[in-house]
C-alpha cells in the first residue's frame, strides 16, 4: 500500500526571491512606514532582474500626476536583448492604490519626508518592490545608532564568554 504524500515546507511558504536590497537605507534613514508595490517592466528588464543585475542604492520614488514612479534605479541591460533593450536608469511606474499614492505624496510634501525603495523581489513570479516612507538621519543619529549596536555586541559577547566558562 502506498504512503500518502507529505506536504513539503516549500508549498506552505510564499516563494520570494530577493533581487536587490538597499542595505544603507536603515543606516541613512528612519523607516516610518512600509508598502509593497508592483513594477511595470519591459521584457528585458525582467530578464535582467532574474539575473540579479539591479542596484537601488540611490533610487527614490517620484510622484507625478500620472502616478508614482521609481526613479534612478539601475537595472543593467540584458545582453542578448540586442536592439530591444531598455534604458538602464529609466523611470519605472509603480503599481499602488490611488489612496496609497495620495497618502505618500501628501506626507512627502508636507513634512519633508521621502519615499525610498528597500528591496526588489519576485513573489510567485511577479516583480515587486518594497518601498518605505523615511526621514533622513542626522550625523548624530548615526553615531548614536553605532554606539547602541556596539554596546549590544559587547553585551552579547560577554554573555557568550560567560556561558563558555
Amino acid at each position: 500500500m502506498a504512503k500518502p504524500a507529505k506536504k513539503s515546507a516549500k508549498t506552505d511558504k510564499v516563494e520570494e526571491l530577493i533581487v536587490a536590497q538597499n542595505r544603507a537605507a536603515s543606516y541613512n534613514y528612519h523607516i516610518l512606514d512600509k508598502f509593497e508595490a508592483g513594477l511595470v517592466l519591459h521584457g528585458t528588464e525582467v530578464k535582467a532582474l532574474r539575473e540579479g543585475k539591479a542596484n537601488i542604492r540611490d533610487a527614490y520614488v517620484d510622484f507625478r500626476p500620472t502616478g508614482a514612479w521609481l526613479a534612478n534605479a539601475h537595472i543593467a541591460q540584458y545582453l542578448p536583448g540586442g536592439p530591444w533593450n531598455h534604458e538602464p536608469l529609466g523611470a519605472r511606474k509603480l503599481l499602488l492604490h490611488k489612496n496609497e499614492i495620495n497618502k505618500l505624496a501628501g506626507r512627502t510634501e508636507a513634512k519633508g519626508l521621502t519615499v525610498i525603495p528597500l528591496k526588489i523581489y519576485f513573489r510567485k513570479g511577479i516583480a515587486k518592490v518594497e518601498i518605505a516612507l523615511a526621514q533622513g538621519k542626522k550625523s548624530w543619529d548615526r553615531r548614536q545608532d553605532e554606539r547602541t549596536k556596539e554596546a549590544r555586541r559587547e553585551a552579547e559577547d560577554a554573555m557568550y564568554q560567560n556561558r563558555r566558562r
